[in-house]
């Protein structure tokens, strides 16, 4: 089993661009049948920007392992448009650290800072394609609500309360 540590970083901390980038290149991998090329991953960073996911409303959790290498990551944001609720960002865990709980571990250090920032319900979006993340959220707890916005490429939207 894996070894690794959670902790808060800036987001734009060592290493942390290059996975949010793997991060959306498999999922474009996935949903386009092909490589998305570095104008279409550009294009979707810029259209949903992550800047916000550190403090005061926001937080950044980064997973490394005992080499300090970066695993996997997450983060959470409070909304302005739903009170005391937070939003479920960039969870990604690099392919080689996958199936060992690192995607659970994260899912619950996030749920965790998204209550520290002051929220009692925690909100995601996601893509079909995205089974093993589906997978995890509903055994977390989670449940698929309504569309709760018009992300272009959510097809399941989730809520969570938090304790």
């Amino acid at each position: 089993m894996s070894a690794w540590i959670i902790e808060a970083e800036p987001v734009g901390g060592a290493g942390i661009d290059a996975a949010i980038w793997e991060y959306v290149a498999e999922v474009g991998r996935r949903l386009l049948g092909r490589p998305a090329t570095d104008a279409e991953l550009r294009a979707v960073l810029d259209r949903d920007p992550h800047g916000d996911l550190a403090p005061p409303r926001g937080a950044f959790l980064v997973a490394r392992d005992d080499d300090g290498d970066l695993i996997g990551c997450v983060g959470a944001r409070l909304l302005d448009d739903l009170p005391a609720t937070a939003e479920l960002k960039r969870m990604y865990v690099r392919p080689a650290h996958r199936g060992v709980g690192l995607g659970r571990a994260l899912l619950v250090a996030a749920e965790r800072s998204a209550a520290d920032l002051g929220a009692t319900r925690i909100v995601l979006d996601t893509r079909t394609e995205l089974v093993e993340a589906r997978t995890l959220y509903g055994a977390h707890g989670y449940r698929e609500t309504a569309p709760r916005n018009s992300h272009g490429d959510a097809e399941h939207w989730y809520a969570k309360t938090l304790r």
